[in-house]
């Protein structure tokens, strides 16, 4: 019982020690130091400023859509008849005319060779009978009958011959192969497509705009689309627009002209910018945001220093982004924060 006691009465004095002895280096300025203090100062840098500018701007809703190709096609068989040769593969480009398919053409053929023959026949009897009228051993009514049979069976192998060239399937255009829809030996028929085929050298965009949006929108002028892909956004031409809306989601169906750059491929997603009106609203340029996860940064500039402040963006004017929250009009901004500290004194270039 008495070890218990002292050892109760020891952890007392030793915590009151502690106190005392911690009151006593206070009272004397021997605090401890802090990591902050004693970390060396960051250097002056040279940076180029931007303005929190609040002026009107052109304010815009965004519409999402996909890039497709302008010349885009479903390649069928005329006639029917088993896929003897398939001769491309996706992605594989072709020329106006290549064979893409050939069908089994025997019947076809054997159809032409007996048109022909009755034909040939046919020119023989014309010959014949035109010499006996001109000899008065034949009337004219025989002759008659003898041409009108002459001409049918030039029409049947004129019919035989377009019908064995329908079994060689050709491209319609330049272009890519993007989908192989049957394989030799299938059965060919009309309405069933083989390949389906682009054009990837003329693309353009289409959106289900709004109906509140479609009074915005005019044939020639000229929109922003950011494609996700691309670094930049691309400009685009209202090309078609459609007379009504759909009838469930009352949108039109725009379509947009897109010049020939480089990445830019059928299928893309993306959204165009179409104008409401103007707006004023705080904005700072793309480059001057810091991107980290999903949140957003800006380096303002307050008493020569860049201080790291989180921001909350909105739509995009160019570029320029809007700013929601963060900051107020009239501060500066580090326009490019690719080598800034939080904390370093900065001086305007």
């Amino acid at each position: 019982m008495n070890s218990i006691r002292f050892a109760q009465v020891s952890s007392r004095h030793v915590a009151w020690i502690a106190i005392l002895v911690s009151a006593f280096l206070t009272g004397a300025g021997c605090k401890p130091a802090s990591p902050a203090a004693t970390a060396p100062g960051l250097p002056p840098m040279l940076v180029e400023l931007a303005g929190v500018e609040s002026h009107g701007l052109t304010a815009t809703e965004e519409v999402v859509g996909t890039v497709r190709a302008k010349l885009r096609a479903a390649v069928e068989a005329k006639s029917a008849g088993r896929i003897e040769a398939l001769l491309v593969v996706p992605a594989q480009l072709v020329k106006q005319g290549q064979t893409i398919a050939s069908l089994d053409a025997r019947e076809i053929k054997a159809r032409l060779d007996s048109a022909q023959a009755v034909r040939d026949q046919a020119t023989r009897d014309l010959e014949r009978i035109s010499k006996l009228v001109k000899d008065g051993a034949s009337t004219a009514s025989e002759l008659d009958a003898v041409q009108a049979r002459q001409r049918v069976s030039v029409a049947a192998v004129s019919e035989a011959e377009t019908m064995l060239g329908h079994a060689r399937i050709v491209a319609p255009f330049d272009g890519v192969i993007t989908r192989k829809l049957a394989d030799v030996g299938d059965l060919a028929t009309p309405g069933r497509p083989l390949v389906e085929i682009e054009d990837p050298a003329h693309l353009r965009f289409e959106a289900d705009v709004p109906e509140a949006l479609r009074d915005r929108l005019e044939l020639g002028v000229k929109l922003p689309i950011r494609i996700s892909s691309l670094k930049d956004s691309v400009e685009g031409a209202v090309s078609e627009i459609a007379p009504a809306a759909e009838a469930v989601s009352r949108t039109y169906l725009v379509k947009l002209d897109l010049p020939v750059i480089a990445g830019l491929r059928a299928g893309q997603f993306g959204r165009v910018s179409v104008p409401t009106g103007e707006a004023a609203v705080p904005h700072v340029p793309m480059g001057s945001v810091v991107q980290r996860g999903q949140l957003e940064y800006v380096y303002v500039v307050d008493a020569g220093k860049a201080h790291l402040r989180l921001i909350r963006t909105g739509k995009r004017f160019g570029g320029d982004v809007e700013v929601v929250s963060g900051i107020n009009a009239g501060e500066h901004v580090v326009a490019d924060p690719s080598k800034v500290q939080d904390g370093q004194p900065v001086e305007a270039k």
